[in-house]
């Protein structure tokens, strides 16, 4: 491993890991849970310094293994979470961010998203963000799962210091790059890619395989530098294995070329109309 790590600004200022690390689905099987500790742990090692979990994984059992892994190293990590639509206004927001703050065992949340949009005004959300920011319980906010017209909702909302836009992007989920992505890089506004290998779900043969013998490296990494190849994305995969975690970081090594870039726009084409925002 050789690669830096390139670095994402968001609009604060704060410069963030264009990788890092996800925990859905982590949490939740208490057999598991050194491996995952052992993972996250590593990846911080590997300079994957953004993590991002949720109140819903788990029912909060990521946030509370998360605590356990962040042990010690909570000052060299980006945190990120998810509050719950229906909790996503007034006193329910300030309570469900006071239980993450104690399930992941400290005093703030670096990034705090609202995981998919709901019942709760847009107006509402932005203004319960913005005390949690003047409480000093969160630094930055921002959403997950809204697509270009909910963001423009967003901003008339209120809510134009947004950080960021979490949400499904991949070789297979290119929709953003119609419209969404544009109008977000037009804010400045970075996106944050989950399930950036799909789950696992990609092409075992054809060209993401060639590419992938071509590098010598797995399907699975070229398909992550392929979304690393932008620089206004921060890819967040899952690892639960310290050998995952690892795999995932040698992504940062791949620099595809312009043949290979082509080669998967033919396999795996860019949208030539809008396609609503999907999610997993």
């Amino acid at each position: 491993m050789t690669a830096d790590i390139a670095r994402v600004r968001l609009p604060d200022g704060h410069l963030v890991p264009c990788l890092g690390q996800g925990t859905w689905r982590m949490g939740e099987d208490s057999s598991a849970r050194a491996a995952e500790v052992a993972a996250l742990r590593r990846g911080v090692e590997l300079g994957l310094t953004l993590i991002d979990t949720a109140e819903m994984y788990g029912d909060g059992g990521a946030e509370d293994m998360l605590g356990e892994a962040l042990r010690g190293l909570r000052d060299k990590v980006f945190l990120v979470s998810k509050v719950y639509p229906q909790n996503a206004g007034g006193a329910a927001l300030r309570r469900a961010c006071e239980n993450s703050l104690r399930r992941l065992a400290t005093d703030r949340i670096d990034l705090y998203l609202l995981h998919w949009r709901g019942g709760v005004a847009l107006k509402a959300t932005v203004a319960g963000m913005k005390d949690l920011q003047r409480e000093g319980k969160i630094g930055a906010w921002g959403v997950s799962n809204l697509d270009a017209d909910d963001m423009d909702e967003l901003f008339a909302a209120g809510g134009t210091d947004c950080a960021t836009n979490q949400i499904l992007y991949n070789l297979l989920r290119r929709g953003p790059e119609f419209d969404l992505l544009p109008a977000m890089a037009k804010r400045k506004i970075p996106a944050m890619a989950y399930s950036p290998i799909e789950q696992g779900r990609l092409p075992k043969s054809g060209a993401l395989a060639d590419i992938a013998r071509r590098y010598e490296a797995t399907t699975f990494q070229v398909a992550l530098a392929w979304v690393l190849r932008r620089p206004d994305i921060i890819a967040i995969p899952k690892a639960a294995t310290i050998e995952h975690v690892t795999a995932n970081r040698r992504a940062l090594d791949i620099k595809l070329d312009e043949e290979a870039l082509a080669a998967l726009d033919q396999a795996f084409a860019p949208p030539r109309r809008k396609i609503p925002l999907a999610m997993i």
